[in-house]
């Protein structure tokens, strides 16, 4: 008996019974997952605007300028009977009340936050005696300075708890505005963060001659600009969402001070600025586009005012500008967006859209006259591109410079004492850097192949390098010889310093080769 396998289809030869319900349960799951994905889409493009917007940071008007500016008290010190000028830091925590009844745990040199502004004149010897009486160790850096390798304060010139460090060398640079703060590998954001940072003026002949305001915290004023953001009573440190550049805060302070003003009783004012912040570069200028004559850079003077409406700072940077007041005014200091930033992204998550109020400054109603900022302020003693004996290229990147990690047992470069070389640094990370050298004073000599603008002419020991460009600079290495303990030249975005974003140099005499750095351990 033949078997017949029964093949049951549609009445009319159709799809077979049931097709149409998967068919239907398909164009629902299809519909369901189409909802599911445009849900998904709206709720990721609402939370990137919402991201975007709330990335934006616009302090203007927001607040009143009501707290007077703070001014850091010129150091103490002794003269030992061979001329040494003898200072005394002590690296210590405590609590500040940047808010009417809010202590903030900080930390500070000789109190609770930031340090005393140390003044030294050109040829004299100094030594500064610096206690750490903090719970953990860290290191003074003293950032600007030529002097020997052993005294640089560097991550090799660790300060173990409870001991002393005595740097001492002789002053051998012009009149400048420097500053020293922390330099601990892999710490030195945390712990210039919580205050660690202070002002080093150095005088000289030819800048006591210049008919330049010079009355410290009369007609000169230091201006240490910081970006803070609390959580509740304490300094907030994290990094928000795509902030690859480091912490960046949502207001600014100026010597410690929130919300600063400033009576002044000159027509013409000088403003030391600093950019004391970890992450953040600021535009400076004023609200109503008023020139300023730039007279300083990091290391001195220029050779003859340069006359500008703003002044771009990255970390670590200084400028020193005069501006001229009208009697009775009110006048913001304010920091403006910035373009060179690397694209939108870039601009808006690194900090280049953000504007800031920084410091009020008002003019007595009666103001004393002041001789006009002088044509010519000091000659040069940069060294020329054309005296350089060799040239070296670093590539930034966050993952390394030129490809590598900080390694504190591994010296990356060695120079000879007494030559001038070019260094090419390029930037196509895609993001913000800059670019600190210890120990010296460079030229700018080329951005992209042109020729500086003049904020970059005068002596720099940093400088911003946005994403997309290439500089040449020209450095002299003058000493002292000692191929065993290393100079740093890093990033000063102080986040990508500590992710290794710093290398290493010894200087040597000629014939010379490198050593071995030293164990950092702690004093």
């Amino acid at each position: 008996m033949t078997r017949h396998t029964s093949h049951h289809a549609a009445p009319d030869g159709g799809n077979p019974p049931g097709a149409p319900r998967r068919a239907f349960r398909f164009k629902r799951l299809v519909i369901v997952l189409g909802s599911l994905v445009t849900t998904v889409a709206v709720a990721v493009g609402a939370l990137f605007a919402w991201l975007w917007t709330d990335a934006k940071v616009n302090t203007v008007g927001k607040e009143p300028f009501d707290n007077a500016l703070a001014i850091p008290p010129l150091a103490e010190s002794t003269v030992d009977k061979d001329g040494t000028r003898v200072f005394d830091l002590r690296m210590q925590a405590g609590e500040t009340e940047f808010r009417d009844g809010v202590k903030t745990p900080t930390w500070g040199f000789n109190g609770s936050y930031l340090g005393p502004t140390l003044r030294a004149e050109r040829g004299e010897k100094v030594r500064v005696r610096v206690s750490n009486a903090l719970d953990e160790a860290s290191s003074v850096h003293w950032h600007g300075m030529h002097l020997p390798a052993r005294m640089d304060g560097g991550p090799h010139q660790m300060i173990a708890p409870g001991a002393t460090w005595s740097p001492h060398w002789t002053v051998d640079q012009p009149a400048s505005t420097l500053w020293y703060h922390p330099h601990p590998h892999g710490r030195t954001e945390d712990h210039v963060r919580r205050g660690l940072a202070g002002l080093f003026l150095l005088d000289d002949e030819t800048s006591a001659r210049l008919p330049l305001p010079k009355r410290y915290g009369v007609d000169d004023l230091p201006v240490v600009v910081q970006d803070v953001r609390f959580d509740g009573a304490r300094l907030a440190g994290d990094r928000g969402l795509m902030q690859n550049v480091g912490f960046l805060g949502d207001r600014t302070m100026v010597n410690g001070t929130l919300r600063p003003y400033r009576k002044v009783h000159d027509e013409l004012i000088r403003l030391r600025l600093l950019n004391a912040s970890t992450a953040r570069t600021y535009a400076f200028g004023f609200p109503d586009d008023r020139d300023f004559s730039l007279i300083g850079t990091d290391g001195g003077l220029l050779e003859r005012p340069a006359v500008m409406d703003r002044i771009q700072l990255s970390p670590g940077e200084r400028a020193e500008i005069v501006v001229r007041m009208k009697a009775g005014e009110r006048v913001m200091l304010r920091s403006f967006p910035q373009e060179n930033y690397g694209g939108a992204w870039q601009r808006r998550f690194g900090g280049g859209d953000d504007t800031f109020d920084v410091l009020e400054l008002r003019a007595a109603e009666r103001l004393r006259p002041s001789p006009e900022v002088p044509a010519s302020l000091a000659a040069s003693e940069l060294p020329d591109a054309e005296q350089a004996v060799r040239g070296r290229h670093f590539d930034l990147k966050l993952s390394g410079i030129n490809v590598r990690k900080m390694d504190m047992g591994r010296v990356d470069e060695t120079v000879t004492r007494g030559t001038t070389e070019v260094w090419t640094i390029r930037n196509s990370n895609g993001m913000p850097h800059n670019f600190h050298v210890h120990d010296v004073q460079f030229r700018v000599v080329e951005v992209n192949g042109k020729t500086p603008p003049p904020a970059l002419r005068g002596p720099k020991d940093t400088v911003f390098v946005p994403h997309g460009t290439t500089m040449k600079l020209a450095l002299r290495f003058t000493g002292p010889a000692d191929p065993d303990t290393p100079y740093m030249y890093h990033c000063h975005l102080l986040y990508h310093e500590d992710e290794g974003m710093m290398g290493q140099f010894v200087v040597v005499e000629k014939g010379q080769s490198a050593g071995s750095p030293p164990d950092h351990a702690g004093h």
